[in-house]
């Protein structure tokens, strides 16, 4: 060896200077720029998400529009007790879970199969007309899907019983039917998000590294190979994370398009919570007993929501956070 390199191999190696520990003053002073583009987004947040929170006081007291939160006397856990011991709240369960557990189970996997199906297509203008008109009703408002939906069903000259017609078959009254409501209500939620939703997991296989394709080519793999040896098991970090997140909305159904196809005549199978919600909330008035149900359904999935991130993180590692 060298005498520079033995020099080299007997000089003790420099102590890299210890890092200076900066004040919580002194990082706001250092990322000043990028706090000031974040002040609209925590104004939001402050305004429209975390303000109405102050809201939720009227679930434990008789509010009266009159006196005011801070006025109305405090009652407890009065409009719980009426809740959970009424007539409703089984009949609001039940179908609130059935349309939630059926509507993910039948809807999920369409953008997943979708996004595969297109990732295969070679024909690039048959492949982006597809992706278009696919996601196409995602653009449109809750009002005018369920206004198609009821033009569609419709005994007079909707199209599907037209169709029926041809077969022979008499026109039906799907809207007034309670064994329809639910197929209605998921074929619906299908038909407006799946091209939409199908778009994330092209983005998640556009990520995908190409060599892997070309060495199971190489090896003399099959499409179908290819499919279930590469592509779902690259989606599945993906898919694990829409499934946490559509596990969250398991009791969160919106209002609007239960509102929008309901009557009196499906009552029984189509009454969730959120359009039980907007009947004693704004019809009724009484906002102490809405309020209730509201914070009540919101705590349900905040469960369902940690429960699925938790066992995903169990099960395969992978979670939200």
């Amino acid at each position: 060896m060298s005498q520079a390199g033995v020099e080299a191999a007997s000089t003790p190696p420099k102590k890299s200077a210890p890092r200076r520990k900066l004040t919580a003053f002194q990082h706001m002073k250092r990322d000043r720029q990028l706090l000031i583009l974040f002040i609209p987004c925590f104004l939001f947040y402050l305004i429209f998400r975390y303000g109405p929170l102050y809201g939720l006081l009227i679930a434990f007291k008789d509010y009266s529009v009159f006196t005011g939160i801070i006025e109305s006397p405090w009652v407890g856990l009065k409009h719980f007790i009426n809740f959970f011991s009424g007539q409703d709240f089984w009949k609001l369960f039940k179908n609130t879970l059935i349309l939630g557990v059926t509507s993910m189970v039948f809807s999920f996997p369409f953008p997943i199969i979708l996004a595969i199906l297109l990732n295969e297509v070679r024909v690039k203008w048959f492949k982006k007309s597809v992706q278009t008109i696919s996601y196409m009703p995602s653009f449109l408002s809750v009002v005018i899907i369920s206004s198609m939906v009821i033009d569609f069903l419709s005994p007079n000259n909707g199209i599907i019983n037209q169709i029926l017609s041809v077969f022979g078959f008499e026109s039906k009254y799907f809207l007034i039917d309670p064994n329809w409501f639910r197929p209605i209500y998921i074929i619906s939620d299908i038909w407006t998000h799946t091209g939409y939703e199908a778009i994330i997991y092209m983005a998640a296989i556009a990520g995908i590294s190409p060599s892997l394709y070309e060495a199971a080519r190489v090896d003399g793999a099959k499409r179908r190979h290819m499919i279930f040896n590469i592509t779902l098991p690259s989606l599945m970090p993906t898919i694990i994370i829409m499934f946490v997140l559509k596990t969250g909305q398991l009791l969160r159904i919106g209002y609007e398009k239960v509102l929008l196809l309901y009557n009196p005549m499906t009552y029984d199978v189509a009454d969730v919570f959120s359009t039980f919600v907007y009947r004693k909330g704004l019809l009724e008035a009484n906002y102490s007993y809405a309020a209730a149900v509201g914070l009540f359904e919101a705590l349900v999935a905040m469960v369902l929501l940690l429960s699925s991130n938790y066992m995903s993180r169990r099960l395969g590692g992978k979670g939200l956070w």
